[in-house]
């Protein structure tokens, strides 16, 4: 155990004792109230690099790099003064120091343990040098992908305008095409023009979903208290026109609440999932939408759009979510296959979800998972 015996330690005879000590996974130093180290286990030894022998006697401030021991010195006073059980180095940058002088991080737990003849101070000290090492890599990690996604948004977002002009003149010179030299094509040179036209707005779709994909990353804005229920209403009012021709019916079986959220996001979230019941409805019936919502928790809310259309396989529930997948293809229903991946993007910046649930020609539910408050960004 050691080569001394400190006040009310415990005798040789208690083995189990003994076993446990040296058997602990992490490194333990007891020190008296002096400070100075009366007994230490293998674990410690191999931490510190330290014989036995040479660490009984030792203060325990040799242990902590030179540039620190005097502040060691009046933290260890204060901690005699109010002792409790207490953790050091969690979320700290604390250091201990070798036998041969090199440093290490390290995390300890203190507990104070009174004897009538004095207290002791059990350290039990965790070598966090292996957890360091990971977290710094995790953190490069995510400072390389956060850098090389806000490179994949400005490249989607200067590409696609830098597509637009071009492609504006292939619309622009085809509709002239139309215009003055229609009479002079024959059938077949009429049916290529019409499918150049035809393509270039799909492309010129394309594009604008492109935009509006790499802005919803791009410039968010701060979070405000938003009323769900205004922004559906505001969602329902400019789709009327819309929603009157198809004969639509939604309905809003609950009130919706009042989140943290950006406002504008929220807006474009509802719009996307409006439409798409809307778009993906049973032909010959009429559109329809039920929209409610709950709190399964005091902190998050839980939305849900259920429509009535044609639904899709199970199989297929996390691939719509993916940009420019489609289930359909574009002879039977229009769009470019963004609008969900949208949905999903704004509920991860908000800190929620988005999942779907569908059986097909029986409608598809998404639910939308949101906290009621956002969390405070880091400060810079």
């Amino acid at each position: 155990m050691a080569s001394a015996s400190p006040p009310g330690s415990l005798t040789d005879h208690d083995e189990v004792f003994r076993l446990v000590f040296e058997a602990a996974p992490n490194g333990i130093v007891v020190i008296d109230a002096q400070g100075t180290i009366v007994l230490v286990n293998r674990q410690a030894e191999k931490m510190f690099g330290y014989e036995r022998q040479e660490f009984i006697g030792l203060r325990i401030e040799d242990l902590v790099p030179k540039r620190l021991r005097q502040a060691h010195v009046q933290h260890r006073k204060g901690f005699s003064e109010n002792p409790s059980q207490r953790v050091m180095g969690m979320g700290r940058d604390l250091h201990a120091r070798r036998r041969d002088g090199s440093e290490f991080p390290v995390e300890i737990g203190l507990t104070p343990v009174k004897f009538p003849s004095g207290m002791l101070v059990v350290s039990s000290i965790v070598d966090t040098t292996e957890r360091t090492r990971t977290e710094n890599e995790l953190r490069r990690y995510a400072a390389e992908l956060e850098r090389s996604n806000a490179d994949l948004r400005n490249f989607a977002h200067v590409a696609s305008h830098d597509l637009r002009e071009p492609l504006r003149k292939i619309t622009a010179f085809g509709e002239r095409l139309r215009k003055h030299c229609a009479g002079s094509l024959d059938e077949r040179g009429c049916d290529y023009l019409q499918r150049m036209t035809d393509a270039s707005h799909r492309m010129q779709g394309l594009i604008e979903d492109l935009l509006a994909f790499s802005r919803v990353s791009m410039h968010r804005l701060p979070v405000q208290d938003v009323d769900l229920d205004k922004v559906l209403d505001t969602v329902l009012e400019d789709l009327e026109i819309r929603i009157g021709e198809t004969g639509a019916v939604i309905e809003r079986a609950t009130p919706l609440p009042t989140l943290q959220a950006d406002r504008s996001q929220m807006g474009q979230l509802f719009q996307n999932l409006v439409s798409n019941a809307l778009k993906f409805h049973q032909p010959g019936q009429p559109p329809r939408l039920i929209v409610s919502a709950a709190c399964p928790s005091p902190r998050r809310v839980r939305l849900e759009f259920q429509d009535h259309g044609i639904g899709f396989e199970p199989q297929y529930a996390e691939r719509i979510f993916g940009i420019f997948q489609r289930l359909h293809g574009r002879q039977e229903y229009e769009g470019t296959g963004v609008g969900l991946a949208i949905c999903r993007k704004i509920a991860e910046l908000h800190h929620g979800s988005i999942t779907a649930l569908g059986k097909p020609g029986t409608g598809a539910t998404f639910v939308l998972e949101l906290p009621l408050h956002q969390p405070t960004p880091p400060a810079s």
